[in-house]
């Protein structure tokens, strides 16, 4: 029997959300104010206004939060205008994004926070939207007709906000066959095939570069923690990770002698290296299902609905491998649940040895509040409602999203509150 623990608590834990509606009295004066902020990154007044009205539509108790009945139920709005304007209206979107940022780290930034990445499926009908086809869908938990939208969170002891997007396009939509296709969405000429992890890896190099948001930690599941373009770049930007890993993934656990080996190739002497001794790689699979009891430790994750969540967990040191020789050397840490048959998840970080198995614990469950940021967008402002096919489109939409979800935290944390999503009714 492993000893029982008390949970132990990692840097923070993030707050909930909570706005009851005697607390947003003057919501949409305050709504008013907030795009004043952003109304430089528009050309045009009407633009301007449309983008208004859409984000009372997300925020309103619509049933259906798509262009055509926000349009028929918001004040001046007009189905035609507002669709010219997330499709096909110019948008300053570095600026916006720059603004933006500027307001999610006065409101919730913090030395320890964390960053997170993740995708998002959208289910769709037919195959005329950008970038849609059969892949997996992760709101369905299965390969469907769908767009998959690759999203960068941010979660601090004060509260979580999605901070940017990228569209992700099949590799095929980049071929000659979908060349009409490409044209009928206004997907950029010169944009080219992006893989999901480096699609993260794009908006990781934005937040190092142009981003005031402070943070510790990079999280993100088995897709990015096994791209070494991902790690790569979390590893060139000083930060810490804890990802995902696939359970095959190879390790050694202790490293192996390596020496030149002389070979011929077209006549010419050549050397590469390889293994002289050492032990065998294992797989962390392997690994964590052989290992003693001893070496687990039994700790309370967090409190659920029914009760504590416990896992246990181990970690150690271990040499990842690379073409078939050692690469780096990181800290493989495993959880598994407490149950007769135990299931296993696998994670790796570059933290320093210095680290306490505590913060592994508490990584190891931060990963919710990019979840959460996508329950919170799809049940209460649309995130899936839309019907947009253009390229554009889907990046003004999603980029509204996120606007009006970080309107409502920035509602709860100018009153102190904490839990629910509240609705208003569009004048």
């Amino acid at each position: 029997m492993l000893p029982q623990h008390n949970v132990q608590a990692g840097a923070f834990v993030a707050p909930r959300f909570e706005l009851v509606k005697k607390d947003v009295e003057g919501f949409v004066e305050k709504l008013k104010a907030f795009h004043e902020d952003f109304k430089n990154c528009f050309k045009r007044s009407e633009p301007r206004k449309n983008f208004f009205r859409y984000m009372v539509g997300q925020l309103s108790n619509i049933e259906r939060k798509s262009i055509e009945p926000i349009a028929l139920r918001v004040e001046g709005g007009s189905i035609r205008d507002m669709q010219k304007c997330l499709s096909d209206a110019q948008w300053d979107e570095d600026k916006m994004l720059s603004k933006y940022w500027e307001k999610v780290n006065a409101n919730i930034g913090d030395e320890n926070g964390v960053l997170i990445f993740d995708e998002s499926g959208f289910p769709k009908k037919g195959n005329e939207s950008a970038g849609v086809g059969k892949q997996y869908c992760g709101s369905l938990g299965k390969v469907e007709n769908c767009q998959v939208g690759v999203f960068a969170a941010y979660a601090s002891k004060h509260g979580y906000n999605l901070l940017d997007k990228r569209l992700f396009l099949p590799e095929k939509w980049f071929t000659d066959k979908y060349a009409k296709r490409r044209t009928k969405c206004s997907i950029p000429e010169d944009l080219e095939f992006h893989t999901k992890p480096q699609l993260a890896v794009e908006m990781l190099q934005q937040q190092e570069e142009k981003s005031p948001l402070s943070y510790k930690y990079i999280l993100s599941d088995t897709l990015y923690g096994n791209s070494p373009d991902f790690i790569e770049a979390v590893d060139a930007s000083g930060k810490i990770y804890f990802v995902s890993i696939a359970c095959d993934t190879l390790i050694w656990l202790q490293d192996p002698v390596i020496t030149e080996k002389a070979y011929k190739y077209k006549g010419e002497d050549r050397t590469k290296k390889v293994i002289k001794k050492g032990k065998p790689l294992i797989r962390v699979d392997t690994f964590a299902k052989n290992l003693h009891n001893h070496f687990w430790h039994r700790r309370k994750v967090s409190e659920g609905a029914k009760g504590p969540i416990i896992y246990d967990f181990t970690r150690r040191k271990v040499i990842l491998s690379k073409d078939g020789l050692p690469d780096k050397k990181v800290w493989l840490v495993v959880r598994r649940t407490v149950a007769k048959e135990p299931k296993y998840s696998y994670y790796i970080s570059n933290a320093s040895d210095s680290i306490r198995l505590k913060t592994f614990v508490w990584l190891s469950g931060m990963r919710w509040p990019i979840e959460q940021c996508f329950g919170e967008g799809k049940e209460e402002l649309g995130m899936d409602h839309y019907e947009l096919r253009k390229y554009t489109g889907w990046n003004h939409h999603m980029l509204t999203c996120i606007l009006a979800h970080y309107f409502l935290w920035h509602l709860r944390i100018s009153l102190g509150k904490k839990n629910t999503l509240y609705h208003f009714v569009p004048a």
